[in-house]
């Protein structure tokens, strides 16, 4: 499969890669090392050392150099071999492994894996709701057999929640919803609007709305390429204004392990004017949706993708329906993406 490049990924959450340790991730087919150096800069480099191709993260962490554990060669965040322990202590000219840029932001650390001289940290999207000096961020992390597009497709088409998670997420009303989609640059909007829906009860407790009031409800996506994605919900009594109402915003972060695996991150987030209600919330609500997250929509991806196996998304000739308006957009997007890092004569 081929990825797009030129982006940036989640890597790991900041508190996954805490000092003194070593944390290994495979991203994009890629094994990577992740580690903070003495001053707690996280850093990423290849797993993989240049001499008899030992796993890095096996090793120890010295200093700011990370000690490959077979031979006891030493390698900095940037990639340079510092220590070589053997002989007259010289360091052989392609003793060096590749070094990832790396960006520690919104709580996460993120990745760029394509060419060096492209990097730009502002087109890192923004998740500033996981920012810990105002908001409370529930974090959770979530692994899944399944290919990482087929996550966009789940999120950016919710019509599925009625039938997928009916005593969890769903409504008899979100099918009908009204829906739109826009395209602003690279980036995709997927918007839900219900009318006179009863929803779940502990999205009544979560937003305080009295139990079984017919609610119209907003669920608007907005998705950056590869798979980053910030979902708004909330709602208020039928034929109240929006502004009435809490928008409740959940991150959901999608990077490859390999074609058919992938990483989530996701995050339930409230504003730390609300006090210790809203860090409380966040926990709480970040445990409730996990509940479907894991037992709903992870054995659902999983067995698409089995049933799908190898084959192209495109070559199965998918039927599509209204509601698949959002998630096409953004495979369109991200098929355009990818073709313009291609050569000439691969596209």
């Amino acid at each position: 499969m081929t990825f797009l490049r030129n982006a940036w990924y989640p890597a790991a959450w900041d508190t996954e890669v805490p000092i003194g340790e070593l944390f290994n991730r495979t991203l994009l087919n890629e094994s990577v090392l992740l580690f903070r150096d003495s001053s707690g800069v996280a850093k990423a480099i290849s797993n993989r050392c240049p001499h008899r191709f030992a796993p890095l993260h096996m090793g120890t962490l010295r200093g700011d150099s990370v000690q490959c554990a077979y031979h006891g060669l030493c390698f900095d965040g940037s990639g340079t071999c510092t220590h070589n322990p053997h002989g007259d202590s010289a360091i052989p000219r392609a003793a060096k492994v590749k070094a990832y840029p790396l960006v520690e932001r919104h709580s996460l650390l993120w990745i760029w894996m394509g060419d060096v001289a492209a990097v730009d940290a502002q087109l890192i999207p923004d998740f500033s709701c996981m920012d810990s000096e105002q908001w409370y961020a529930g974090k959770r992390y979530l692994h899944a057999k399944a290919n990482y597009v087929l996550e966009t497709d789940n999120i950016m088409d919710l019509s599925h929640i009625e039938f997928l998670h009916p005593s969890t997420l769903g409504g008899d009303g979100v099918k009908s919803a009204l829906t739109s989609v826009q395209e602003e640059g690279d980036t995709v909007w997927s918007n839900r609007q219900t009318v006179a829906e009863i929803m779940p009860e502990f999205l009544y407790n979560a937003w305080k709305i009295p139990l079984n009031t017919p609610v119209d409800r907003w669920i608007d996506v907005r998705w950056d390429a590869p798979a980053s994605m910030l979902l708004f919900s909330g709602a208020v009594a039928t034929g109240r204004p929006r502004e009435e109402g809490v928008s409740t915003p959940i991150p959901h972060l999608f990077t490859p392990e390999t074609a058919t695996t992938t990483h989530y991150w996701y995050a339930m987030c409230f504003p730390k004017a609300m006090g210790e209600f809203g860090e409380t919330l966040a926990e709480e609500q970040a445990d409730a949706i996990t509940q479907p997250f894991r037992h709903e929509d992870l054995p659902m991806l999983e067995a698409q993708q089995q049933m799908m196996g190898d084959a192209n998304f495109w070559d199965l000739k998918p039927v599509l329906l209204v509601g698949d308006a959002g998630a096409i957009r953004a495979r369109r997007v991200l098929d355009r993406l990818i073709a313009a890092e291609q050569p000439v004569g691969n596209k």
